[in-house]
């Protein structure tokens, strides 16, 4: 007894220092605590074979009810058949002593015991029969959780909208008549937050309760739980296997054989193709279902192991495969050392004659690398004349662009010292026609669309490289007859290494300030780093650049 003191002591003190543990701690802590499972469960055993010297016969009928309440209580979730047919010998005493409260209570807990075994018709019947009007307000909790509960084991074997409705109707219930400061209600509201897919709202308040729960409350392995499977519903691997791994050992620590976490816990080392850690935590989870007598678990669990078993008798068998073949290798390799050895002294006598092939091998070898190195040389001189024929095409452009805006700026220019003319009241007829820009205009226009064929005959796919490095819903359609619209002509010039945003003012005939938006609202729709954007803009067409 001293021993089993000592024990629990350090079990406790260990409480509050789970919330701030790895990840790899805890699955430490968890393969420690499945290696003293049945230590734990020993444990258990001695408690309750300590209590069982209390005698029943020497006890009133009231003692005897709560002396079987205790023993239901300890055998709740590790072995339902005991705890059953202690509820049952509380019915007989509650009838004897005519206490219609200490009947619905004991039928509540046996509702409750026949639902997670599986009796779902026998617990559905009792929970007919109970009148909640006649029930005491102190028994409607449990009233309500035994209805919840009902429905959580049912809907975990007969998935149906209508079921899982029911479990938020009872647990509404449920909530309304709790006191808000208790565990229980704070748990409970938190399920709720849940079921609404309020995930964020419920993890942090999961986490102050796990910060704040000793890990020997009957709830902490409940809260590691819900973590869990909120981590498993945002697709955060990690943190779902922590917390289940987390769940798991506390409930393995109180011998807990109705244990959800570790079957939680095999699909993940499932899914991440940890085979071997999957197949011991389903044995574990499957071993203690059938312990414990919890149909609804066994039933989630054969699905699971047929799984994880099949996957795991697949890699043994692969495992002996390859250990077979590992051992033919061998033995075929140790034949052929021993040939080896016979074969390398035959081949001593003929070094001299190979070393002659060896050296007129080698004086090949010279010429050819010779003759390699020449062709590399002339591949780099025809890369050259490639990479100077595009750049030559490129300073084409750019200069035949410059030169057309040069001619626009002059015919400006002339308009001007026309306009001159005319506002002197010479010539009105050519003051009339010269005042318009039309000529200009048309000028621009021409220049644009002469820019745009000859840009796009070089650089045929542009368009189509330059919107691949926009996102989706930004990328550029043109209107029909336009090749180039003005955001692409600032990016064709950039593509020309034209990047000095005056020039390209200049050659637009646009603000500085305008390029500058232009350049500024494509980096902004970039699908691509923004720093790195024009860089990309300048290798299009690098690789399929028209000759």
């Amino acid at each position: 007894m001293k021993n089993y003191l000592l024990f629990l002591f350090f079990v406790l003190l260990g409480n509050a220092a789970h919330a701030l543990d790895s990840t790899d701690t805890i699955l430490d802590k968890l393969n420690d605590a499945l290696r003293n499972k049945e230590r734990y469960v020993q444990l258990k055993e001695e408690r309750i074979l300590n209590f069982k010297k209390i005698k029943p016969d020497v006890l009133t009928k009231e003692q005897e009810y709560n002396y079987n309440k205790t023993l239901y209580t300890e055998y709740l979730k590790f072995n339902s058949d005991s705890a059953i047919s202690y509820v049952k010998k509380n019915i007989i005493i509650a009838d004897e002593l005519q206490k219609k409260d200490l009947k619905d209570l004991a039928e509540l807990q046996l509702a409750t015991l026949y639902s997670s075994s599986g009796k779902y018709r026998e617990s559905e019947t009792i929970l007919k029969s109970i009148n909640k009007k006649t029930l005491s307000t102190a028994l409607l909790p449990e009233y309500y959780e035994v209805y919840r509960e009902f429905y959580e084991h049912y809907v975990a074997n007969s998935y149906d909208r209508k079921y899982i409705q029911q479990i938020g109707k009872y647990r509404d219930s449920l909530i309304a008549i709790l006191n808000p400061q208790s565990l229980k209600y704070k748990i409970n509201i938190i399920q709720r937050h849940i079921f609404d897919k309020q995930y964020g709202i419920a993890q942090k308040k999961l986490m102050n309760l796990l910060s704040t729960t000793p890990e020997d409350n009957a709830q902490y392995a409940m809260i590691g739980y819900l973590l869990g499977s909120i981590y498993e519903t945002t697709h955060q691997q990690e943190l779902r296997k922590k917390y289940y791994a987390l769940s798991a050992t506390a409930d393995i620590k109180h011998a807990i054989k109705d244990n959800a976490s570790l079957q939680e816990l095999a699909l993940v080392f499932y899914e991440i193709g940890d085979v071997d850690m999957a197949y011991k935590l389903t044995q574990s989870a499957i071993a203690d279902a059938l312990f414990c007598n919890v149909q609804f678990r066994t039933l989630q669990m054969s699905e699971v192991y047929s799984i994880i078993n099949t996957a795991y008798l697949e890699r043994e068998a692969k495992r002996k495969l390859q250990l077979q073949l590992y051992l033919l290798c061998i033995s075929i390799l140790s034949g052929f050392l021993i040939a080896a050895v016979v074969y390398v002294y035959k081949q001593m006598k003929k070094v001299s004659r190979i070393r002659s092939e060896l050296y007129v091998t080698s004086q090949k070898l010279a010429e050819l690398n010779k003759d390699i190195t020449e062709t590399n040389n002339q591949l780099q001189e025809r890369n050259s004349q490639l990479s100077e024929s595009n750049h030559v095409k490129e300073e084409y452009i750019a200069h035949f662009f410059s030169l057309c805006s040069t001619y626009i700026n002059k015919l400006e220019n002339y308009r001007i010292i026309l306009n001159k003319k005319a506002t002197a009241k010479q010539f009105d007829e050519i003051y009339k026609i010269l005042k318009s820009t039309t000529l200009v205009d048309n000028e621009l226009e021409e220049l644009y669309k002469n820019f745009d064929i000859i840009f796009l005959n070089l650089y045929p796919t542009f368009v189509k490289d330059f919107n691949a490095l926009l996102i989706k819903e930004e990328q550029i359609v043109l209107k029909q007859g336009e090749l180039l619209n003005t955001e692409l002509r600032i990016f064709a010039l950039i593509r020309l290494g034209i990047t000095d945003s005056v020039k390209i003012a200049a050659f637009l005939r646009y603000s500085l300030s305008t390029i500058y938006n232009y350049r500024t609202r494509a980096r902004n729709k970039a699908a691509v780093s923004r720093n790195d954007f024009e860089e990309m803009v300048i290798k299009i067409g690098l690789i399929s650049l028209k000759s």
